[in-house]
């Protein structure tokens, strides 16, 4: 398996150099030189199978010869021990036809640590191999930086700085950031919001000097190997409903595109998904994309739903080539036109390439209010305001009404317990591991949205002992 560009000015690379990489030289974002393809059968055969077990064989398609079976079923084993659900990520039926997928039972209540906890053991197994260290940088919008912090905290050969836009995430998400005592770990609140992270981390990688200086390495779901994980749940609720003779559709919160991504990647490898249904927030770039075809930058608004509060979504490029029949060339262009200008027309023939499997719509944060109070009200379960988003979604998704909806629910409410009181008159129970971290004192960074300030910070968090 090799792993190419989708700005193709790149070489084409293995798993291990793209797991490394994150990003690629040229800007691109990797992905697979083709995807692999499931028969029936072997789709059918993961009934039943602990989520570990289907975990490694879907990974061993995209790792060549990384690792043997042998080593991924070990890692994936022991990634999926830390989760406090014996299924990982259980289904649960809402009504006749929808069924909540729930992925926040991980060790920091969201479907991050899912790839997270896979991602910082291939790391730690891939570099002790090569004698390498790497500093990993982490943009986030809330959930990524407290799974990604929990999963490398005291590995080996690795630092890890999570990027945050300071006073826009909850703050049991910062707290599962800023509590760690791990020497190899920094928490950074960064004076903007979340897409002045991304880009500030986007643009250390345009520095190739300063990557190789540092070992930089990321683990957004820009990484390839995120969105590989990602899929691995798509199979396991599929199967449970019945596929691959019965088809089904999802409802996806998705702010930076990777989980619904992940979604179209699952689809192409064979499992019989019949719709996507992609919900934003306000923050609405890919739901008017997908809408209009006219992929455009707004302002980042702040909401309930901090972790979509996104205005450029970095796998939509990934997207972009995919159905651009892996036009690097168009996609590079269209890419540069949009960090210039701010805007893309996807033109009719790719656009409706995306809609023969996406649907879109934005949500408002009144519409996310209700969604949670009628959650509480029909299925008397509390969920935060990414699942309500999707919730809607699902609702006003009736060309997908046909087959069962799986809604990926996202992050446990106790994350926002302020906005699930607010919209339902409850707190939600909060977990262990979040009154853990409400006792333990926090260690933050502060640093301005500006390229030379954290190139600084970098250096000089490199340079310290281990």
């Amino acid at each position: 398996m090799r792993y190419v560009s989708t700005r193709g000015d790149a070489a084409p690379i293995d798993f291990m150099d793209a797991l490394f990489a994150g990003l690629a030289s040229d800007g691109g974002l990797y992905v697979p030189q083709s995807w692999p393809r499931l028969s029936s059968e072997e789709i059918a055969a993961y009934a039943g199978r602990p989520y570990a077990e289907v975990a490694a064989d879907i990974l061993t398609r995209f790792v060549g010869d990384a690792l043997s079976p042998d080593e991924l079923a070990v890692i994936c084993a022991q990634a999926y021990a830390t989760f406090d659900h014996v299924a990982v990520a259980p289904l649960v039926q809402i009504d006749d036809s929808r069924f909540l997928l729930e992925l926040f039972h991980g060790p920091t209540l969201a479907f991050k640590d899912i790839a997270m906890q896979v991602l910082a053991r291939l790391y730690e197994h891939g570099l002790e191999k090569r004698d390498r260290e790497l500093t990993i940088v982490c943009a986030t919008s809330g959930d990524t930086g407290g799974a990604a912090v929990e999963a490398f905290a005291g590995r080996r050969n690795i630092k890890i700085v999570a990027l945050y836009p300071e006073g826009r995430i909850s703050e049991v998400q910062r707290r599962f950031m800023t509590t760690s005592a791990h020497a190899n770990v920094r928490a950074v609140a960064v004076a903007g919001d979340f897409d002045d992270c991304q880009a500030l981390l986007k643009g250390l990688f345009k520095d190739a000097a300063f990557v190789d200086e540092i070992g930089l390495s990321l683990v957004n779901s820009i990484n390839i190997a995120r969105v590989i994980a990602q899929i691995v749940y798509y199979f396991t609720a599929g199967v449970a409903l019945g596929a691959p003779s019965r088809r089904l559709s999802f409802a996806v919160p998705t702010g930076n595109f990777g989980d619904a991504y992940a979604g179209w990647a699952a689809h192409r490898m064979g499992l019989p998904i019949e719709r996507i249904v992609v919900a934003t927030n306000v923050n609405d770039i890919v739901a008017r994309a997908l809408q209009s075809g006219v992929y455009r930058r707004g302002t980042a608004v702040a909401t309930q739903s901090p972790s979509m509060d996104i205005q450029v979504a970095s796998n939509f490029e990934r997207l972009f080539y995919d159905c651009a029949g892996g036009d690097a060339g168009l996609t590079a262009a269209a890419f540069r036109d949009f960090a210039a200008g701010g805007e893309i027309r996807l033109g009719p023939n790719l656009l409706a390439a995306a809609q023969r499997m996406f649907s879109a719509c934005a949500v408002d944060q009144a519409e996310t209010d209700r969604g949670m109070a009628d959650a509480w009200r029909d299925t008397a379960m509390l969920v935060d305001p990414h699942t309500a988003v999707a919730l809607v979604g699902a609702r006003k998704a009736v060309d997908a009404a046909a087959v069962p909806m799986v809604v990926l629910s996202t992050a446990h409410a106790a994350k926002f317990p302020d906005a699930v009181m607010a919209a339902t008159g409850r707190f939600p129970p909060a977990p262990a591991s979040v009154l853990a971290r409400a006792a333990l004192g926090e260690r933050i960074d502060h640093l301005p949205a500006e390229a030379s300030a954290l190139k600084a910070y970098l250096r000089d968090f490199t340079a310290s002992a281990p």
